[in-house]
């Protein structure tokens, strides 16, 4: 079976009570289960963590080098201020998808500039908790002509 890290970086534990009327009342935990049954359809195990600290995102990616087929992250706050992060991000030879519960392009100026847009092979915002699933969709095509 294909394996897929969905990574969710600070403050996206506490989405459902985070500024629903913003990032919508979906918990993180539902978003996961709902990629990980989606994923199952396609052959794919989704690998599920989030944290605040930006260092336990780069272990999780460095152990995932060789391991997984790609990756999906949702670098919360991280999007706009990490460059070790994306340098992370960056050593990985696989599909990346960058997605955001909002438009960021949208938003505040300094929320408007991501550090991880141009590595990445897709970027989803601005959908909402549905975002994720097209990611995992998006995923599955391309992981299943990388690894055909």
């Amino acid at each position: 079976m294909k394996s897929v890290l969905l990574l969710n970086g600070p403050n996206l534990g506490v989405l459902g009570r985070r500024e629903p009327e913003l990032y919508g009342n979906k918990t993180l935990r539902q978003i996961e289960a709902a990629c990980q049954q989606l994923g199952m359809k396609y052959g794919i195990e989704i690998a599920a963590r989030q944290s605040n600290h930006e260092g336990q995102l780069i272990d999780w990616l460095n152990s995932g080098l060789g391991h997984v087929q790609g990756v999906i992250i949702n670098p919360g706050g991280l999007t706009h201020t990490s460059v070790s992060l994306r340098d992370a991000l960056a050593m990985m030879d696989i599909p990346i998808i960058e997605v955001h519960l909002t438009d960021i392009a949208n938003r505040e100026p300094f929320r408007q500039v991501s550090l991880i847009s141009d590595i990445a092979t897709e970027v989803i915002k601005g959908m909402g908790a549905q975002g994720y699933e097209l990611a995992v969709e998006k995923m599955a095509a391309l992981i299943g002509r990388k690894t055909a």
